[in-house]
């Protein structure tokens, strides 16, 4: 394993940082929030990353206690990763982080890569309060869902939801984005046509009478 790297210091942020602080951690995390991904998904997802670095990371992550790697029953026997409960503990560090880091998205840049699901935490944030249920979310880029009220286990997927969601959200990546920075409410979005909004369940009615 790579031997571990500390600040040295008494003080609970340099401790956390000991454990998150190394380049990928974090995004590691955002994957693994969707549930248990194969290394190839991972990888897929982390546009960037060497396949040396991202097995070092898992490494330390299994390690620290933050994540746990499994082989999954046959006809898949394939080996995935997920999330302990300490690692997902790290959803709202990860919320707040994108929250500040929201602004800087007034841009984007020709060399981003982008992924769908990467705007589920931000929309999972906007969704809060309305009720608990699933809601699926169409993008150009692809589709994901997310999980409101979950207490445990995965808070957002990539694809279909596996069950009936209570609500189906269309609308641009941009905003997504600006509803992030909070340039713009998804109640507003929804209210001036940015989003559509489909389905007869309780989620569904509160986005449209709110």
């Amino acid at each position: 394993m790579s031997p571990r790297r500390s600040y040295d210091q008494y003080c609970s942020a340099a401790r956390a940082l000991d454990a998150l602080g190394d380049r990928w951690t974090l995004l590691i995390v955002r994957e693994l929030l969707a549930g248990p991904r194969r290394y190839t998904d991972l990888h897929a997802d982390l546009p960037g990353v060497s396949t040396d670095v991202l097995a070092s990371r898992l490494k330390d992550m299994e390690r620290d206690g933050l994540a746990t790697r499994r082989r999954l029953p046959p006809p898949g026997a394939a080996y995935v990763y997920e999330l302990t409960g300490r690692g997902r503990e790290l959803l709202p560090v990860l919320q707040a982080l994108g929250e500040w880091g929201a602004p800087l998205l007034a841009e984007r840049r020709p060399t981003d890569a982008v992924r769908a699901h990467w705007f589920a935490l931000p929309l999972l944030r906007s969704l809060a309060g309305l009720g608990d249920g699933v809601v699926q979310v169409r993008l150009d880029e692809g589709e994901f869902y997310v999980r409101i009220g979950a207490e445990e286990g995965p808070v957002y997927g990539e694809g279909p939801a596996p069950e009936e969601p209570d609500a189906w959200l269309s609308l641009a990546a941009e905003a997504c984005a600006a509803i992030g920075r909070g340039d713009l409410t998804l109640l507003d979005a929804v209210q001036d046509g940015q989003i559509a909004v489909t389905g007869d369940g309780p989620l569904a009615k509160a986005l449209r009478e709110s």
